[in-house]
Formats: C-alpha cells, structure tokens, sequence
C-alpha cells in the first residue's frame, strides 16, 4: 500500500492516480514522441547484463528487458502467466510443474522463444554456477523436460510451494540459445530479450535506454514509449537532478535527508509516493575470519548494537528496528534478537567476551559499499563504529568500495564483517533464510546449517498455504539467532519521487519492490 505525499493538494495527497482517473476522467496515459522518454533515476545499477550472472538488484533492468514464464502483473501478490500461457502443478506430491507457452513469442532478434529456450535459460544457470549466483534458487529443481515447441515440465526432487515464485524471479529470464552459451556467461554488454522492453543503449554504471518491444506479448501495460534510467552515486546528485527535470522519477537509495525534505517542501513540484516495504539491511560475519569467526564476538556485538538509535540518528526514522531477518508483514516474523538480546547492553557484551576469555578491545574491520544502498550507508557505519568503539569493548576500522568490487571482494571471502541489503526475489518468509544459507549462498559465504535446509525449509515449502508454515521459519530463525552469523538492522519503507507531472510510480512497484517502468507516464491534463 502506498500514500502519495503532497504540500498543496491536499485531496490528490489522499486520493490514488488510479481512482482520480476512473472519477474524473482528467488524466490521459496516452504518451506522444515529442514528450520524449520517461526519465528514472535511481543508485542501484546494474552489476552485469546477464541473468545467470546475478542475485542482486540488476534484477530492475533484468524485468524490463527479458520475460519470465511467471510474473506480477500490477496489483497482484501472486505469480501470473508471463511469456507463459498457463502453469501449474500436475501431480498430487506438488513435483511436476507443467508451463505452456503464449503462441507465437519471439526474442529482439526475430529468433523464436520456445520451450527449447526455457530449458536452455535455466540449465545454464545451474551449469555455469556463479558464486553468489541465481544458482541458489534452483535447489529443489531436479530437471527440466520439453514436451513440445509450447510445453516445458519442471521435475522437482521434493515438493516445493515456492517454485511459482521463483519462476517469477527476473533470475529466471528466458534467453536466446543462439546468443547466450549454455557453458559461460554473455558479456559482450548487449542483449537479446523478449521483454517490455528492448536495451537500446547502454553506458555501464551511467545510463540505460529502453525503447517499446513491438513484437511483446505478455502481461505487461506499457502505457510509454520509452524509458531512460540514469544511475547516481549518491541521493543529493539525484534529487537535484529530479528537481531540475533532468529526471521524471527517483527510485532505490532516496536518502532520508532527501525524503524529510521532500515531504517538508512546500513547492509543489514534486510528490513522494511511501509503502511499506520489505527491503531489510543486515551485517554479515565471515566465520573464516579470526575474531569474526568467533560467536561470542558477534553475540557481544549484537548485545550493543542499537537499532533504533541509527533509525532515528541516520535515516530520520525512515526505516524502523529489525530484530529477525523475516521483516515485519511476513508469515513467520519474529523479534528473536530483541528476545533474547533485549536494550542495548555493555556490561552485558563484556560479561559474553570475558566468559569466552576474549580481551578487549577486539580489533574488526567492517566493510560497506560506497554506492549501492544510498549515501546515508556511509553514516550508519559511521554509526555502527561510534556505538561499538564507546563500549570500550571493541576497536573498529571502516573500508569501503564500490558495488562492483564490493561484491567480488565479499565472494572471495576478504571481508571479515561486512553491510548488505536485500530486496526481496518473492514475498515469501523462505527468500528472507534460503538465499542466505548453504554451501554456496547469495553471500559467497557459506553456511552450513542442515537443520534449516535439509528439514525446515523442505518441511515448509511442502506446505502450499503459507500460513502452516509459522512454526517452521520461527525454529530456523531460532537457529540464526543462536549463530549470530546474520545481524539485522533494520526494515525499510518504499519511497518513490516524481515530478508532479507523472503518474503511474503508485503502481509500478512489484511485490518484490521491483519497477516495472511501462506504468509510468505523463499527465496530459488537469
């Protein structure tokens, strides 16, 4: 759910684009050429074009530009035909999921998108493996079978209730055989879709631009022609930019200076669109690491940590307290490490260190990226160092990097405690514990735990009503509340920024938070 935030118009502040257009009748989506393309500006670039390359928030760009078999159209909760016609399970132990294609598919290059494609697209994703991969969600995917042109059925090797969603995943796009090998990754910086969209151009960790697919069919409404995404470094550049309608739209890494000024402007020029979200921020403990490794260190950490004193200090209350890696609005959220942790507590720390016989203060470097998350990342570890360094209990040093060999330095295992955010891949309990736990993890860090993904995560996606799956999540995140290899901070709200000559940002967001920029599209007339 999301509430528009205006200064002057007061009825448009409560009232949606979508009800003032079918009440009123004075918003037209009807784009023209001369309008030029719609402009969205956002800190979250892309990490690489290929879809089997990633599990991160390349995935924006990714639902644009590919097609998946399952997706969301706007409004829904649930996974939709897509590039498919229909999908669903066969069988009554849930581990045969049969999808029939749409009629007559093809991808930007006029080859044919057919069931030979689907099976080419996911095979490679389990062949080439990438550490910190899509590979991860594939674990219950057993083989692929082509039936015919339209028809692909997916063996799993146990029922899985999820499987829908992460079909839905952009992890999942469809590729062209003929353009992606089955054995590496594409990395000539082009691509060959059958999305929304095409990628016109592209100037890595600057802009991309998206022109309408002619020959699309899917669900998706594109209600323009064009889209161009810039990508910031940081919120002030990309604000000022939207301020001085060099961009129509900000999304991803608003920071919560900018979104406190934006709600407090009285120019009316602008709006701010806020739901609630599922994004979540966290810590990560690299077990290799001599002290990090160490589980009174880390349950030491998270006894002084203090949540609400970097939501309030750092991001102006724009995110609120996480106590589990489950956010707030999910079947299976608990407040574990408030149970267990309660106040922020030194004495408490240093009585954990001193049983464990470790001296103080305890030497950690904490690593963060400088251009991922927003600019207000760079505060919160200023923040983390300040709460931890003034216990006395612990001598911190700050490293930063850039998203791109931030992520290679993290898979390699170089860091010993670095930040992380997640977007969800579905609204699932499961994507908030699976992604991060395993051999080979969306981390690059394994962690082994079988308890949570040899019974409880199985036990759980046997389950198709979500509700029967409470006690499964609560006993795994007991689990990673005992290891303390996870540390969450916080949980953050959904906030979008428009020129107030846009709709459509009410509606463009997915339920894993993704954009879909066809909803976007210029006022004609008030």
């Amino acid at each position: 759910m999301f509430n528009r935030i205006r200064r002057l118009r007061q009825v448009a502040a409560i009232a949606s684009i979508s009800s003032l257009v079918a009440g009123c009748g004075v918003l037209s989506s009807d784009s023209t050429e001369e309008d030029g393309p719609i402009v969205v500006g956002t800190t979250a670039a892309p990490s690489a074009l290929d879809p089997a390359a990633t599990w991160d928030s390349s995935w924006e760009l990714f639902r644009n530009i590919y097609q998946t078999l399952l997706s969301y159209p706007s409004g829904s909760t649930a996974p939709e035909p897509d590039a498919a016609e229909s999908c669903e399970f066969t069988d009554s132990s849930n581990t045969k999921y049969k999808c029939e294609l749409r009629e007559g598919l093809k991808f930007s290059d006029g080859n044919a998108l057919d069931a030979k494609a689907v099976k080419h697209s996911i095979d490679r994703i389990r062949k080439i493996n990438v550490n910190g991969g899509p590979a991860g969600l594939l674990g219950s995917l057993e083989r692929v079978q082509v039936l015919n042109d339209r028809e692909v059925v997916f063996h799993l090797n146990r029922a899985d209730a999820t499987f829908p969603f992460v079909l839905a995943t952009p992890a999942m796009s469809i590729v062209d055989p003929e353009e992606y090998p089955a054995d590496r990754l594409r990395e000539d910086g082009t691509v060959v879709g059958s999305g929304p969209y095409t990628l016109e151009s592209y100037d890595e960790g600057k802009q991309a631009e998206l022109v309408k697919y002619g020959d699309y069919k899917g669900y998706a409404e594109r209600k323009n022609d064009a889209v161009t995404i810039r990508y910031f470094q940081d919120s002030p550049t990309m604000v000022a930019a939207l301020r001085d309608k060099e961009v129509d739209v900000a999304i991803r890494g608003l920071a919560a200076d900018d979104i406190v000024d934006i709600q407090a402007d009285d120019d009316d020029q602008l709006q701010l669109i806020e739901g609630s979200g599922t994004e979540i921020n966290y810590l990560v403990f690299n077990p290799k690491d001599p002290m990090a490794g160490k589980s009174a260190v880390r349950r030491a950490i998270a006894q002084v940590i203090d949540r609400p004193a970097i939501a309030h200090k750092v991001y102006k209350d724009t995110v609120e307290p996480l106590y589990s890696m489950v956010p707030k609005g999910l079947t299976g959220h608990t407040t574990g490490f408030f149970d267990d942790y309660g106040d922020p507590s030194v004495s408490k720390a240093r009585e954990i260190l001193a049983e464990a016989g470790i001296t103080a203060p305890v030497p950690l470097t904490f690593w963060y990226t400088t251009d991922r998350y927003g600019s207000a990342t760079k505060a919160e570890f200023e923040e983390l160092k300040t709460q931890l360094e003034e216990s006395g209990l612990f001598e911190i040093t700050l490293k930063s990097r850039p998203w791109k060999t931030y992520v290679a330095g993290y898979l390699k295992g170089e860091y010993p405690v670095f930040g992380r955010g997640w977007f969800p891949d579905f609204p699932d309990a499961d994507n908030f514990i699976a992604p991060f736990v395993g051999e080979r993890n969306a981390l690059g860090t394994p962690y082994v735990t079988p308890k949570i993904t040899e019974t409880l995560l199985p036990n759980s996606r046997a389950q198709s009503d979500r509700a029967d799956v409470v006690k499964d999540f609560e006993e795994a995140q007991r689990i990673l509340v005992n290891d303390a290899r996870l540390l969450p901070l916080w949980q953050g709200r959904q906030y979008v920024a428009a020129s107030e000559d846009v709709s459509g940002a009410e509606r463009a967001l997915d339920p894993s938070t993704i954009m879909m920029v066809g909803e976007l599209y210029r006022k004609t007339s008030w």
